[in-house]
């Protein structure tokens, strides 16, 4: 993988590879600056010649693909949907049980032009966030976006047109690209996975089943020939839970087509902010060009095919994977089975020094957990903490024995290897 390269002013230079990393560091000619990306700073160096770099972007409603050319390693960025529901659930039950009178703040506002939802809003943020980070890490001389509109009427009714559209319940896309993530690109009726899949009507149309999108499923073509034109509940009536659960999954709503609608030109608008070039590519174009180079689908891989593409060289490298975190809770107290507060957390964030979610060393020279620790570390007042390794918790680890090489950010870092083709069918 590439290493971020920074001079001795913290000026971006060009990436460097790992092994004259590992060089530079050995001969004392630079310094760490950051684990995560991996970035140093030479000592001896001031400017240099660089080359163009271009920042793609394939965003999307849960997971946002980044990826730099020019060899650099690709980053997947998560958001956080389930801390926003569970915040929202708190703040539900506040206002509906027997406490304190909290009066309605939503009457005095009105929402501006552009407005976006607090979960839409931290999306955007999220994706800027890394954007200017990595404009600090790398000498990036322009943008690329994947500009993707879910035209949802037509997902609901292909066949719309005209003045359809006024009296649709809402205002496409590709219309397999979306049924490809709604169904996991696995097939509804066997579950299998990497084999072709065709569009099938769950109920057909001989029997009334209409083409709107909750009416479609995909299905490979052993399954679809033997379906026929049987009504679902007939052809799974010896499998109740399969049918239960893809009529519940048919009835999915369009959340994330909205939430693409809502966020694409407003983080185009915030990309043109930064001062730098962007360029936008669709969908079709960037799946054609996976296609045509045979790369696997992942969102990293899709970030790096968006716009026009001759090549892509070492993208099987291991994909970065960020995980918005927080850096911290207003919650108080940690609730029973039953919902009800059990014991109270302690207010303070740091204890000798250290805060829940710095990467810490640990070597402990006896004991159960002798030996050295690399992980994320969870602070106890107390003063003995846990860390959370790549593949185990340890607990108990004295604070005496720690040693902070990166501080909490409000984000997790892991790496997870490109799987091809052959790799999935060994597997």
């Amino acid at each position: 993988m590439a290493v971020f390269v920074l001079d001795q002013q913290k000026t971006p230079l060009m990436p460097c590879s790992e092994k004259r990393a590992r060089l530079l560091l050995e001969r004392g000619r630079a310094v760490v600056v950051r684990l995560h990306p991996f970035t140093i700073r030479l000592k001896d160096r001031i400017g240099g010649e660089t080359q163009p770099l271009h920042l793609s972007l394939d965003p999307g409603s849960k997971t946002t693909g980044i990826a730099l050319a020019r060899n650099l390693e690709r980053i997947d960025l998560e958001t956080v949907r389930e801390r926003l529901t569970a915040r929202r659930a708190f703040r539900r039950r506040r206002r509906s049980k027997n406490l304190r009178h909290r009066a309605p703040r939503c009457h005095n506002r009105t929402k501006p032009q552009g407005w976006l939802a607090p979960s839409l809003r931290h999306r955007l943020d999220t994706t800027l966030n890394w954007v200017n980070r990595l404009q600090r890490l790398a000498p990036i001389t322009s943008l690329r976006q994947e500009l993707v509109r879910f035209d949802t009427q037509a997902l609901q009714n292909p066949e719309i047109s005209g003045v359809e559209y006024q009296q649709g319940e809402l205002a496409g896309y590709e219309a397999r690209e979306y049924l490809l993530e709604k169904w996991h690109r696995t097939c509804a009726y066997c579950g299998a996975t990497q084999v072709p899949l065709e569009i099938e009507h769950i109920q057909p149309k001989s029997r009334g089943g209409s083409d709107r999108v909750s009416n479609l499923t995909l299905a490979c073509r052993t399954c679809n020939q033997r379906k026929g034109r049987q009504p679902i509940e007939d052809f799974l009536s010896n499998q109740p839970e399969r049918l239960r659960r893809l009529q519940s999954q048919a009835k999915a709503p369009l959340r994330d087509a909205a939430a693409v609608n809502a966020t694409r030109w407003a983080l185009f608008e915030r990309l043109k902010a930064t001062g730098l070039p962007v360029s936008t590519g669709s969908g079709g174009q960037t799946k054609y060009n996976r296609q045509r180079l045979g790369i696997p689908k992942t969102h990293a891989l899709d970030a790096a095919c968006v716009g026009p593409l001759t090549a892509l060289h070492r993208w099987n490298i291991p994909t970065l994977t960020l995980q918005a975190t927080g850096r911290g809770r207003y919650q108080r107290t940690r609730l029973n089975r039953f919902g009800f507060p059990r014991g109270y957390l302690m207010r303070e964030k740091r204890v000798h020094g250290f805060q829940t979610g710095d990467r810490v060393i640990a070597e402990m020279p006896t004991g159960k957990n002798a030996g050295i620790h690399v992980g994320r570390v969870a602070v106890r007042a107390s003063g003995r903490f846990n860390i959370q390794t790549a593949t185990n918790l340890v607990q108990g680890i004295s604070h005496r024995h720690c040693r902070v090489v990166q501080r909490a950010d409000g984000y997790g870092y892991s790496f997870t290897p490109i799987q091809t083709e052959e790799a999935r069918q060994v597997g």
